[in-house]
């Protein structure tokens, strides 16, 4: 599988996988995908976009391998996030490239790929479950995740 990184340049929504959406007081990303794994990928960069200064910038000298297991879809994709924003947050480690495999709505593996940063440009403090739903549609699945910022 092909890995994902940050978008160099502004293409129609659905070729860049995600944009921010206004929040009261929070942070919101509506993030697109034309499968699962696609949107979770989509959704991690999308993340990367929020806190990261320059995310071209960052690092590519850690490598970590993550497995992961929900109930469901909406579960998954939410401790998914979780799981990057607290390496974010304990170690100051971003990531960037994201290769997903062995994906279903209840489970992923993932080899990712980032480095530490000095600072951030957003805290998340959490992925919350806010109006979380993960939607099919002609071109794929949609979700809009709300961070507790």
């Amino acid at each position: 599988m092909p890995t994902e990184s940050l978008p160099k340049s502004l293409k129609a929504f659905h070729d860049i996988g995600f944009e921010e959406i206004e929040h009261t007081a929070d942070c919101a990303l509506h993030i697109f995908g034309k499968n699962f794994s696609k949107l979770l990928a989509n959704a991690a960069i999308g993340m990367t976009s929020l806190i990261a200064f320059e995310p071209s910038s960052i690092p590519d000298d850690t490598k970590r391998h993550v497995e992961l297991e929900a109930m469901d879809a909406e579960s998954l994709l939410v401790e998914w996030l979780s799981e990057l924003a607290y390496w974010a947050e304990t170690e100051m480690l971003i990531f960037h490239r994201f290769e997903l495999y062995n994906v279903t709505p209840n489970h992923l593996q993932a080899v990712i790929h980032g480095g530490h940063v000095s600072g951030f440009k957003k805290h998340i403090k959490a992925v919350t479950y806010h109006n979380l739903e993960v939607i099919e549609t002609e071109k794929g699945l949609e979700a809009t995740v709300v961070f507790d910022v």
